[in-house]
Order: C-alpha cells, then sequence, then structure tokens
C-alpha cells in the first residue's frame, strides 16, 4: 500500500500524508464531496479533483496489482516462473509492459508456429536466429521429412516461428511502440459509394499526425467507420519501422540473413503492426473519451450550477403552433396550481381569448416571473407575450427545452405528476428549470441535456462516472432544502442511498416539515455514518437553531457555540452581526481535531449563512428583427446565449433555429487552447455575424473586438 501511495504522489505532485489519509477516509466510507468539505485538516485541504485523482489512480495500481496475481498465478501453473521474472513482473507497474512480458507465456489458439515446432522445426529456427550457417538449405535439409515435403516448406516453418518470436521480443514492442507514439500517422478514406453522405466529406481523404489529432477529429472519423463510411488506419512508416527490428536482430551477412529479414517482414506486417495498432486506436480513442468526458463534464458542471429565479411564482410555457401553447402556473416551491391550452399563433390564431386567459391566470395565482421554452414558437410567444399590458412588470425569459421531453416521459415525471400527460409535465419543468436549474436538471439524464460533444461515441460507463461525480459534487456544493427536496434530488447528497432519500420524503409526509438536522436521526435507516456525511449539505431554513441552514456541520456546532458564549451572544446575534463576528480570533480555537481551515470556513459560513454559490440570473432578450435564416447578413452585432461548449470553439444562440459557432480563434485576439477560458454555459454575448453558409446551414461568429456587457 505505501508503494501506491509512493506512486501515486510522483504522479500527482501530492503528499504521501494527504494520499495515505485520503484513501483511509474513501475507505472508511466517507464521500469525495464531505471530505473535501469537512475533512481538510486530514487532506491538507484537497479539493473534489484532486481526491477524485487519489482514487482514480489507486483503482488503477489495485486493479495491475490482481492483473499481476493471475499472470504469476498462470505462468507458475506452466512451471515456468523463475525468480528473475518474478521480479521483473513484480516491479513492472505499466499496464503495457505488464502484457509484453507476459505475452510469451498467454495461453492462446493455435499459430502457425504452433503448427511448426509440431513438426520439430524449432531447432531450425534456432539455427536461423544464430546466424552462423553458410548454407542454410544445406542445414534445413534433415528437417525435410514427416509432412514437410521439402527445404522451402521447413524454412517457410522455421520463419513462422522466427516471426512470432519477434512479435513476443519485449524490445522489439517497445521500439515499434515508440515509433507509434511519435511518428504514427491516422489516415481516412471514403468507401467507395458512401461519398453522398457529406456530413462526413472533411474526412474523405484526410491524414493527420496521431498525436496532434484533436479529441472532436478522432471522435468524428471514428463514429464514420463504425457507420461504415470511412476506411481509418493508423501506421508509421512501414520501411522504417522493418528497418529498427533489421537492426535489432540482423548481425550477420549470410545466407540466414535473408531468412531473417523475411521473417522480420513477416512478423511486422501479420503480427506485431496489427497488435501495436489495435492498441493505438484502442489508447487514442481512450484519450480522446477523456477529452470529449472532461469537456462534457465541464459543460453539465455550468449547466446545473446555472443561476436560479430562486422562489418565485411562475407561470410557464410550452410554446406551440398548431397543438397551441400548453401553460402552467406554479407556487414558489414548484407545485402545480393550474394548467391550460392557449392558442394565440396560427393555425387558429386565439390570440384574443389567450391574452384574457394570461391575464387571468397572472392575476389568479399572482405571478411573478414567465418562462418560455426555446422550441418550436418560442420567439412568437415571446412576442405574443411582451405585446400584453400586465398590471405590474413581470421579467420574461427564455429557457433551454433540452431533455424536457427525456424529464416528461420518464419514470420519475410519471411518480411526481401520474394524472398529467408528457405535455404538462414538460412545461412544469419549463418552469422549474428558471426557479432552480439544478433541482430540476439532476431528475434527466446528463447525456439528454444536450452540452456535450459525441457523448454518444464515448466509453458509456466512464462517461456515466464522470457524470454523475460532477451531479454529485454541485448538488452538495450548493445543498438543498430538506422540507422541498424531492427524492431523486436527495441521492445526490452525500450519504444518501435511494432508499434512504426516499425514507425522508415519506417521513417528512407523514410527520411535517423537519424543524432540526437532529430529527433527521428519526428517519428509518439513517445511522450514524449516513447523517455524518449528509448533515452538512442539507439545509432548513427557519429551523430553531439557525445552524441548520448553513453549511457548518453539527459536529462543528459546539464551536460556534463557545464563540457566541465568549463574546455573551447568542448564536443567533453572531450569525446577524459582523461586529460581533470581527473580535473572534480563530486561533483561539484551534484543537488536537479542529484547525484553521475548518475554524476559516466557520467563519465564512457565518459572514453569509446559507448562501447560495451560483450567480443572479439576467433578464436576455433576442435581436428582434432576426427571426429565421434568411435574416442574417455579414457584419450584424446580435446578442446570443451560449448553449455548448467544445474542444473547437462555442455554440451560441441567437435566436434562430440554428446556433452559431465561435470557432476559438475567434473568441480572443489571444490564442485559446480552451473556449472555457473565455466564456461559459448560458452565459450572454454579443457577437458578430461573419460567416454564412447557406447550402449547410450554418453560421460563423465572433467576439474579437466587440464589447461584451458586463
Amino acid at each position: 500500500m505505501e508503494l501506491f501511495y509512493k506512486m501515486i504522489s510522483s504522479q500527482l505532485g501530492i503528499s504521501e500524508k494527504q494520499i495515505s489519509n485520503t484513501i483511509q477516509l474513501l475507505s472508511e466510507g466517507a464521500t469525495i464531496p464531505f471530505i473535501s468539505r469537512y475533512r481538510k485538516e486530514n487532506t491538507g485541504g484537497l479539493n473534489e479533483v484532486q481526491i477524485e485523482d487519489i482514487q482514480t489512480l489507486h483503482d488503477k495500481f489495485c486493479d495491475i496489482a490482481k492483473r499481476k496475481e493471475s499472470i504469476l498465478n498462470t505462468i507458475k501453473e506452466q512451471g515456468k516462473l523463475t525468480t528473475e521474472l518474478k521480479k521483473r513482473i513484480n516491479d513492472t507497474w505499466n499496464a503495457a509492459e505488464l502484457e509484453d512480458i507476459y505475452l510469451p507465456y498467454k495461453p492462446k489458439r493455435k499459430t502457425r508456429a504452433d503448427i511448426a515446432r509440431q513438426k520439430g522445426l524449432e531447432a531450425l529456427a534456432d539455427l536461423i536466429m544464430l546466424q552462423r550457417e553458410k548454407n542454410i538449405s544445406q542445414s534445413a535439409l534433415p528437417f525435410v521429412k514427416g509432412d514437410i515435403a521439402n527445404i522451402e516448406e521447413a524454412l517457410k516453418g522455421a520463419r513462422d516461428i522466427i516471426a512470432e518470436r519477434i512479435n513476443e521480443n519485449e524490445h522489439a514492442r517497445s521500439k515499434i511502440r515508440y515509433l507509434f507514439s511519435q511518428k504514427a500517422i491516422l489516415t481516412s478514406k471514403v468507401i467507395k459509394g458512401k461519398e453522398d453522405i457529406s456530413k462526413y466529406k472533411d474526412y474523405f481523404n484526410f491524414s493527420i499526425e496521431l498525436k496532434r489529432c484533436n479529441s472532436y477529429r478522432l471522435l468524428a472519423v471514428r463514429r464514420a467507420e463504425a457507420e461504415g463510411v470511412l476506411k481509418v488506419s493508423i501506421s508509421p512508416d512501414d520501411a522504417e519501422c522493418i528497418r529498427q527490428l533489421e537492426r535489432m536482430f540482423i548481425q550477420r551477412h549470410n545466407e540466414c540473413e535473408e531468412q531473417l529479414r523475411e521473417a522480420i517482414t513477416d512478423s511486422y506486417k501479420r503480427l506485431l503492426k496489427p497488435s501495436i495498432e489495435t492498441e493505438f486506436a484502442n489508447l487514442s480513442k481512450e484519450k480522446a473519451d477523456e477529452e470529449a468526458i472532461r469537456v462534457f463534464s465541464d459543460n453539465v458542471r455550468q449547466l446545473l450550477l446555472a443561476p436560479p429565479l430562486g422562489q418565485k411564482r411562475i407561470l410557464a410555457i410550452d410554446p406551440g403552433f398548431r397543438t397551441g401553447c400548453k401553460v402552467v402556473c406554479l407556487d414558489a416551491q414548484g407545485n402545480l396550481l393550474h394548467n391550460e391550452n392557449i392558442y394565440p399563433h396560427p393555425p387558429i390564431s386565439n390570440t384574443q381569448e389567450a391574452a384574457f386567459c394570461l391575464q387571468k391566470m397572472i392575476e389568479t395565482y399572482q405571478i411573478e416571473a414567465i418562462s418560455i421554452g426555446d422550441g418550436t414558437a418560442s420567439r412568437e410567444t415571446e412576442d405574443f407575450i411582451r405585446q400584453q399590458n400586465f398590471s405590474q412588470k413581470i421579467p420574461i425569459f427564455i429557457v433551454s427545452e433540452q431533455g424536457a421531453s427525456i424529464y416528461s416521459a420518464s419514470q420519475i415525471a410519471r411518480e411526481e405528476f401520474p394524472e398529467y400527460d408528457v405535455t404538462v409535465r414538460g412545461a412544469i419543468s419549463i418552469g422549474r428549470r428558471l426557479a432552480d436549474p439544478l433541482a430540476e436538471l439532476v431528475k434527466i439524464d446528463p447525456k439528454s441535456i444536450g452540452v456535450g460533444q459525441y457523448q454518444h461515441d464515448v466509453d458509456q460507463s466512464k462517461l456515466k462516472k464522470a457524470l454523475d461525480h460532477t451531479v454529485i459534487n454541485c448538488v452538495n456544493l450548493v445543498g438543498v432544502n430538506l422540507n422541498t427536496a424531492s427524492s431523486h434530488l436527495l441521492t445526490y447528497i452525500s450519504g444518501l442511498s435511494a432508499q434512504l432519500a426516499q425514507n425522508i420524503v415519506n417521513y417528512r409526509t407523514e410527520n411535517g416539515p423537519f424543524t432540526s438536522r437532529k430529527s433527521l436521526m428519526k428517519v428509518p435507516r439513517m445511522g450514524a455514518k449516513s447523517f455524518e456525511q449528509c448533515a452538512g449539505f442539507l439545509r432548513i431554513p427557519n429551523a430553531k437553531n439557525p445552524l441548520d441552514n448553513t453549511a457548518v456541520h453539527p459536529e462543528s456546532y459546539f464551536i460556534v457555540e463557545q464563540m457566541a458564549r465568549y463574546l455573551k451572544c447568542s448564536v443567533h446575534q453572531l450569525i446577524i452581526n459582523s461586529e460581533l463576528r470581527k473580535k473572534i480570533e480563530p486561533t483561539h480555537y484551534v484543537s488536537s481535531t479542529i484547525g484553521l481551515p475548518t475554524l476559516q470556513d466557520i467563519l465564512q459560513e457565518l459572514d453569509k449563512p446559507g448562501r447560495d454559490p451560483r450567480e443572479l440570473i439576467k433578464v436576455f432578450e433576442f435581436d428582434h428583427n432576426v427571426r429565421t435564416f434568411d435574416d442574417l447578413h455579414i457584419g450584424m452585432i446580435l446578442p446570443g446565449i451560449v448553449s455548448n461548449i467544445t474542444k473547437f470553439g462555442a455554440f451560441v444562440k441567437i435566436g434562430i433555429k440554428e446556433d452559431g459557432l465561435i470557432h476559438r480563434s475567434k473568441l480572443s485576439n489571444h490564442y485559446i487552447n480552451d473556449p472555457s477560458e473565455i466564456v461559459s454555459i448560458h452565459q450572454q454575448v454579443r457577437v458578430e455575424v461573419i460567416e454564412i453558409d447557406k447550402e449547410r446551414k450554418r453560421i460563423q461568429l465572433s467576439m474579437i473586438g466587440i464589447p461584451q456587457d458586463t
């Protein structure tokens, strides 16, 4: 285990003590959010990403250790495990090198070399590799017997054995692997008859150094390959690879040399190259997956942490033309109060009745904000709403509908609103997304939110794991209201299983709202460990103990109470009076279990108890003159909202069906490696239209030189 800590420390630049303490906490059942927030003294202040990296590397080394054990047992059963071989296996922690060592001993299907060995040609292969024979044909003559008809057949069998030996030679594999890593070219060519699939035409005759191929290009090429559009290969210079192998294995110039050259060429083309090419195809795909997953996770994080409107009474509209606009009214807690359809647009165009119904709903349910989905008829519905004269000014927000249809047909939606159809559920989701994007979006599979880059082409298990971590970290960063959170939202809270989350909701339904965190212990199956892990992330507004609505963990309440006693005031007075808090000297409260990091976190929380780390939401309007693709012209300066971020740029909604693209070279005057350095999901920006491709319905945008609102 100490060896693991040393290797992890070397890779991450984190001390072995921090790593040891972190692994210990994880092994005891502590979650990443809990460790990063409430165990800073143990970890030296490691954040969620660092803790996750430690966990990932630790799991990787554990897997390699298990693989070593399996390999050692297999070789031992063969009676071939020497002391030297065992040491080499135990000393190796590189997965590829480990498999190279194991390759000669790995059970495999019958090969050409095996057949040659059965014919007694191993000794001839040895003679050729020794390179001492001046007349190899004469030396091969004694092997012409039984199933071997002639000298050439004997030599061919010997070459098959040599080819397999070269393929299983660690140094040979290492050399070819190095040449692949430095000089491999990714090449793609269109398959005959598939030339009409234009979305891949950029890759019909494409080549690039593999090490310079961006993740989005590689994933696009691999998708096209899977769809049968492209033939793809990865290869360095074959002649150079063969020359390098010849230098390794040919020492003399005699008749054996020609036999070796043939065996080397055969080994490279038939065995080594396909094996290493597959390895690099998998490795490059894995790296591309990691990059795409990182981009997607970052985007999902930004989306989940988008500014909430908060607890307001909302009228939400799922707009439409022929089927009308589905309208719902929600109370400040997001509960459905009313729903109906209005038909302000063609073909029905019942604008007067629609206006009357809207006015009535706004007055009856004391609506404070309007949320409109950004799908079909969105702009027309927004115009219709803005034309109305309401008794008070009501802010209007356009909300992304991505994934709303997935939610409305889901089991979660059916359980929440069993008596309503998918259209009502979809409208409710549009309204709730405005009030609290995080609480609503966690109900949807993150892949359906629409902010990814080839998310359906990457390793799905790794994607799910990364997105689950992202959602968990976001939910615990913000915290949730214990008395309003759904059971689904609660499942993302540190330490809560699906069953325990449901038990909390059931207890709340039967006994009324929670009045203290301490009363959580009355929930069935809530043990001390679960309480420890979850309590700090659950908020109770208006609780008797004001600390129950803060991120201060119950295990630290006694410290705040000590501070209050020292200042001769109540905890409530300490929270509301900044002058009192200025008198606190944190070092006075340091102990063997409580350090300055925890004390500083507590004081920050007392400054802004129950604060929401998300920014405030801003009202936004698209340009009223741009409704369709044909309304665009080069040079236009337009307001927009960033809808997606990829490695190559950012997509921006500008009020029409098609999103525009700001290539990363057009985000700033200086070089940008990652567009997220400049923009974020849902950021309001101003852009210039610099290119319009009417045939492919593509819009190129730029932010360079365009003043941005602050």
